[in-house]
């Protein structure tokens, strides 16, 4: 399991579903700078699925996760 890398902000998603966990974690992000990372906490199960795909659309990079945490390093764009 990779370390934990140090978080600059935080999302709790709770139990929101695909589509509004995406727009929180899209506004979300608008807030950071590139290579800042984003700690999701989500009790959805299609974000096992879904967070990495979203991340590899959007230019983001899913650096770990663990239990119901994800952690997202904020691409270039």
């Amino acid at each position: 399991m990779p370390p934990v890398p140090p978080v600059d902000a935080t999302v709790d998603g709770g139990p929101l579903g695909c589509g509004e966990l995406l727009v929180l974690l899209h506004q979300q992000m608008r807030t950071l700078q590139p290579g800042q990372v984003l700690e999701v906490v989500t009790y959805d199960p299609g974000a096992h699925e879904d967070l990495p795909a979203w991340c590899r659309l959007v230019g983001h990079t899913l650096l770990a996760e663990q239990d119901k945490r994800f952690y997202i390093r904020k691409g270039g764009r």
